[in-house]
């Protein structure tokens, strides 16, 4: 199955939640806000989240400054 993650093609196994996709790409606790298909999913729900084949998925990273 592939996934388009903040434009780059990632190729993971079936059935993959977006929790588990942060924690294959060690980018847990370092991701604020996540996207699938440009919509918003909340972090609550990121451990049931499963994604599909061909979703994109964009990540985010909250950045201070000024």
């Amino acid at each position: 199955m592939n996934i388009i993650i903040n434009g780059e093609t990632r190729e993971f196994d079936n059935e993959i939640t977006l929790a588990k996709v942060l924690k294959e790409l060690s980018l847990e606790g370092k991701v604020m806000a996540a996207a699938v298909n440009m919509e918003i999913v909340k972090q609550n729900d990121w451990e049931s989240y499963i994604l599909n084949d061909s979703d994109k998925l964009e990540l985010l990273d909250f950045v201070g400054g000024g």
